[in-house]
Formats: C-alpha cells, sequence, structure tokens
C-alpha cells in the first residue's frame, strides 16, 4: 500500500483527482468534476465525458469487459462492459470479484521476521490504575443486566444513583440488552462474553451486575465465564432473591460508587492504550484520509508498547491477503485463515452472497465494490504486525495489532471492542453518524465538508489530508487529541449521547 506516502505528495492531493496507486487505472474525485473537463495525472490526460460525484471514480484508461478495476494497487472488481478513458467508474458498470471460500498460503512480508518495534516514545496520559494492573480512561460505574427482563430496574437504579455523592466518578450508567434468555448455544456464550468483558473493561471503576434469577444466563453461570474478580469492584444481585430489588440495589451501590470515588488519574504510557479501530458511513475519501490516519495512529500507539483490535471481517473480504502475510507466524496466519472463511460460511449459511455490502450510503459516497470498501477498511491497521486474532467477546492479552470476530454493524462492533478491552474506539466515517457506545467513540470525518456540516457529531477533521497539511503533521495533532481524550482534558461528541445500549450478537434460535 502506497497511501500513505501519496497524502504525504502535496501537488499530487491538491488536484481535481488523485491516484492512490501507481498502477491503478482509476483516479477519486477530489472534488465533483463536469463533463467535458481535462484533467493531467502524472504524465497522461483524460477528458470526462460524463459528471463524476466527489468521492467516485474516473477510469483513465481504456478497461475492457472483463477486465480488472484497480485501486489502491489491487483489483477491487472487474468491468461488466467495455469502460472508456474519462467514463465514471461505478456500480452500474462493476462487479465484485468476490465469491467461494479461498486457500491461501503464508506468503510474509519480511518485516514479520523481526521483532516487534518497541520505539520508547514518550506518549503518556492520565488514566485509572485498577487493581488487576489494567488502566482506564473513564471512571465510571456500570450496571449490566444478565437479561433483558431487567433492564428497566437497571435504568432505575441508574437514575437513583445520581444522588450518591460521586465527585471523582465521571457517571453512572446502565447498560440494556435484550438477550441473556431463552437463548441457546453459542448465542448465550456469546452473550454472556460480552456482558464478562465490559465487565472487565478499565473505564468502569465499578460494576453492579444485576439478574433476575430464572433466566439461562444465571449469575452462577456467568460468574464462570468473568473468572477472577474484586468483589470490593464488581458486586452481584439477584432480583428474585430479595424483597425490594432497589433499595438492596441502592445499598450495592453506594458501596460501589464510594469504592469508585476513591480511584484518581495517574500518569500512564501510551503502553497501557488499547484503542478499538471502527469505520461506518464510508465514503470515496475514507480509505485516503481517515482509515489512513487512523492506521498512523494504531501504529504509533503499537510502535510505544500499546495495543489496536481491528474488527469488522466482512470488510476485510478482497484485502485479507494484506493482513494474512502481515501475521506474525503461521499459527497466526491460519487463525485469520479461519477469521475469513468462517465468516464467508456463515453468510453462506443463510443463502447470502459474500458481496452483500457496502450499504447504499457506501455507494452514494463513492464506493463500488465489497473490495473497495475493504482495501480502505485495512488502512485503519496501518502497516504494524498482526500479533493474534481473537474470537467474538475474548479479551486482547497480546500487545500489538489484533484482529477481532465481529461484523461490520456499528452497533455491535463498537460494543464487541469495547468488551474485547478497548478503552476507546475510534471511527472514521465519510457520512457521520451519532452512535455511542460504552466507551469514548472518537468520530473522524474522511472529509472537511461533513466535519463543517455536523459538527455536533465530529470530534476530529482527517480532510486536511486532501487540502496538502501532511500525514506527520495531522498525525501529531490527532494524537494528542487522543491523549487528551484519555486523560479526560478533552470529552468526545458521542459521550454527551446516550449510550445505554448494548448490540449484541446473535445467530441462533430464540426459545
Amino acid at each position: 500500500m502506497l497511501v500513505n506516502d501519496v497524502i504525504q505528495d502535496t501537488e499530487a492531493i491538491t488536484t481535481k483527482v488523485l491516484r492512490i496507486h501507481p498502477s491503478d487505472n482509476v483516479a477519486v474525485a477530489v472534488v465533483p468534476i463536469e463533463a467535458g473537463t481535462t484533467l493531467q495525472i502524472a504524465d497522461s490526460t483524460v477528458t470526462t465525458f460524463e459528471a463524476i460525484p466527489m468521492g467516485h471514480k474516473i477510469a483513465l484508461q481504456p478497461i475492457a469487459k472483463g477486465s480488472n478495476i484497480i485501486k489502491y494497487g489491487y483489483p477491487i472488481g472487474h468491468a461488466k462492459l467495455d469502460i472508456m478513458p474519462g467514463a465514471w467508474v461505478h456500480s452500474h458498470n462493476v462487479q465484485s470479484n468476490l465469491g467461494d471460500l479461498l486457500a491461501y498460503t503464508y506468503e510474509p512480508v519480511p518485516a514479520v521476521t523481526a521483532e516487534p518495534v518497541i520505539t520508547g516514545k514518550a506518549y503518556t496520559f492520565e488514566g485509572y490504575r485498577r487493581d488487576d494492573g489494567k488502566v482506564g480512561i473513564r471512571n465510571e460505574v456500570w450496571i449490566i443486566p444478565t437479561v433483558g427482563c431487567v433492564n428497566g430496574i437497571a435504568k432505575t437504579l441508574a437514575r437513583m444513583a445520581e444522588t450518591i455523592p460521586h465527585e471523582f466518578v465521571d457517571g453512572i450508567y446502565a447498560y440494556a440488552h435484550p438477550h441473556g434468555c431463552s437463548q441457546l448455544g453459542d448465542d448465550q456464550l456469546h452473550t454472556q462474553r460480552i456482558l464478562s468483558g465490559l465487565i472487565h473493561n478499565p473505564n468502569a471503576g465499578a460494576v453492579l451486575v444485576v439478574g433476575l434469577g430464572c433466566e439461562n444466563n444465571q449469575i452462577s453461570l456467568l460468574k464462570e465465564v468473568i473468572g477472577d474478580y474484586n468483589p470490593a469492584r464488581v458486586k452481584f444481585m439477584t432480583c428474585q432473591d430479595v424483597a425490594d430489588e432497589l433499595a438492596t440495589g441502592e445499598a450495592l451501590l453506594q458501596e460501589l460508587v464510594a469504592y469508585a470515588n476513591q480511584s484518581r488519574r495517574t500518569t500512564c504510557p501510551a503502553s497501557e492504550l488499547t484503542l478499538g479501530l471502527k469505520c461506518g458511513g464510508s465514503d470515496g475519501f475514507s480509505g485516503i484520509t481517515a482509515n489512513p490516519l487512523v492506521g498512523e495512529i494504531s501504529n504509533r500507539i503499537v510502535e510505544s508498547g500499546g495495543t489496536s483490535i481491528l474488527t469488522e471481517v466482512p470488510e476485510m473480504f478482497g484485502a485479507e491477503t494484506i493482513l494474512m502475510n502481515r501475521c506474525r507466524n503461521k499459527a497466526v496466519f491460519e487463525k485469520t485463515v479461519a477469521l475469513i472463511n468462517n465468516f464467508k460460511t456463515y453468510f453462506k449459511s443463510y443463502g447470502e452472497e459474500v458481496d452483500e455490502n457496502p450499504s447504499p450510503g457506501n455507494k452514494a459516497g463513492g464506493i463500488t465494490t465489497l473490495e473497495d470498501k475493504s482495501l480502505g477498511c485495512v488502512q485503519k491497521a496501518g502497516d504494524a504486525i498482526v500479533e493474534d486474532v481473537l474470537a467474538y467477546g475474548e479479551i486482547a492479552n497480546h500487545k500489538g495489532l489484533n484482529l477481532l470476530q465481529a461484523p461490520g454493524n456499528d452497533l455491535v462492533a463498537a460494543t464487541a471492542l469495547a468488551a474485547s478491552g478497548a478503552q476507546m474506539v475510534l471511527f472514521t466515517t465519510g457520512r457521520g453518524t451519532p452512535f455511542a457506545s460504552p466507551v469514548p467513540t472518537v468520530k473522524i470525518a474522511s472529509n472537511t465538508k461533513l466535519a463543517n456540516f455536523k459538527k455536533n457529531w465530529i470530534d476530529f477533521d482527517a480532510g486536511s489530508l486532501l487540502s496538502g497539511e501532511s500525514m506527520e503533521s495531522v498525525g501529531d495533532r490527532f494524537i494528542q487529541y487522543i491523549l487528551d481524550v484519555a486523560s479526560g482534558r478533552t470529552h468526545v461528541s458521542a459521550e454527551a449521547l446516550d449510550k445505554s445500549e448494548l448490540a449484541i450478537f446473535k445467530d441462533g434460535v430464540t426459545l
């Protein structure tokens, strides 16, 4: 990938079109381009014979029917018909190449054989050091139901707890979900793993787990998944076992809030950060600006000894070999192959096509095929080595870049990232979205127009990369913003919204 190199080329990105890789046979319109416009691209010229919307692709040369469309230096599909230079290249004349399961060969890039690069760069933040050694960037009290039947109780308790003195607690939140009963097999295990991961997330200074008593997801069973915990930090209540669940719950919250209220921020190295990497509502600029910027930040955090987690498995289809060849060893490679092919099998088990993506919003923004979307999506992983592959709900235990099994759905994926230990989610978007997740979710705009239009949603503008600012300069500003968020000096826009709904993956039968 040469995206970062291109972005640092100021002369290239201030023109009307951007060819991302020298071998590409399409370029991206940086601004809307009228029909009849003559464009200079490298050593050649092309004249448009139809209008090209901003963020969309223009053919740079004749592309014969059946030939591959090349973007980012990789195929993003093939031409459904002959395409002339200057034509608009999009869904009407491009077809995805994706289909059946594939066999893969491990062909590691040279960097895989090298030792992990730890620069020790002195990025620091002010965080909350927990008893288990983890560090939180918020000091909140969380109320987590085992089952949807007690969502109302959990929300009522959260409101009641606001009257408890909590000067050094950032907030008291109840997290509702519809699961925990009438579930079988993996569905129940998925619910238990997500709830357990949230209970262990260091942004929670204390946790009250609220059960009903007759649900499949009994507290005793959930405790088996939770494993070791600090009883001063995590307490449990079964509503059917007490006469007045509100009075009992409030008494437990008095203890938990008092416990969390003792926490204070201390200076911590960036090696204690775990960042979740996510995109949604992408457009034609996401893979050129916002996603590579997040990749730059992921690189810096990993080089500082920290952790990043990339998910959205269906949005790796078509770009998976880039990640596979960066796997630390053959074992991690095999786990990545299983990650990809198992998700394709899941699609096919429901009679769905593997390439049933991108969304209408993605297409309106200039993304044509799933490969087009995926090659932009994996930019968020930077160029770090893949150290591990996590099952859905599994907590990250390896420093460096991890891959996580979860779908592309924004809410499900962001919840999964929080359950895997992310204290913050970096969320890139070209269309904008207001959603919030249990951890601070930073919205990064791929273009300045969106950043200016939705200032109440967007936290950082990556569009300046299209105006000539270098990746190093934008990266310096963005990592400082991230450290400010981690230190509590800055709060992201989504933190002012309701973040009380958990989205948990469900696949099987509901009884």
